[in-house]
């Protein structure tokens, strides 16, 4: 299989956990396929491209080599197209576990769906920055909610 081909399987089994997210209804099972359908088999894919490069099982389809001791290392790693696509299951990965903690802090705040999307789509676009933005703003309920309590 091809990296392209990976890449491409990667983005799209993501995005079917983003729709999901985004329009399907929340109850516990939905919750547990997002969480296990989708994150749990991009980081599991992810366990396997980073065993397979370490161990020299897989071939990253580039010079090799690198380090995350320094940016020229790390732009080294990134070189390859195994290593680009080992990076970008990462953020797929991660940024959909950070959507789905979202959703379900929005949710147990009372905040709508209609509300929550834009920060489900900055998290998904630009993961730190809709974090960032959710924090900001879940801040206020959440001081509200510990103080009810």
């Amino acid at each position: 299989m091809s990296w392209d081909t990976i890449f491409l399987a990667a983005n799209y089994w993501a995005f079917a956990g983003w729709l999901a997210l985004a329009f399907a209804p929340r109850g516990p099972k939905v919750l547990a396929l997002i969480l296990y359908l989708g994150v749990f088999l991009l980081c599991a894919a992810y366990a396997v491209m980073l065993v397979g490069f370490l161990t020299g099982t897989i071939d990253a389809g580039g010079e090799g080599g690198g380090s995350f001791t320094t940016l020229a290392g790390v732009m080294q790693l990134f070189a390859s197209p195994g290593g680009t696509t080992l990076g970008w299951v990462h953020y797929l990965a991660f940024d959909l576990f950070t959507g789905l903690w979202i959703a379900r802090d929005a949710d147990n705040k009372g905040y709508s769906r209609i509300v929550q999307l834009p920060f489900l789509f900055l998290t998904l676009m630009v993961g730190p920055v809709g974090l960032l933005a959710w924090l900001v703003v879940r801040d206020r309920r959440a001081r509200a909610l510990a103080k009810a309590t």
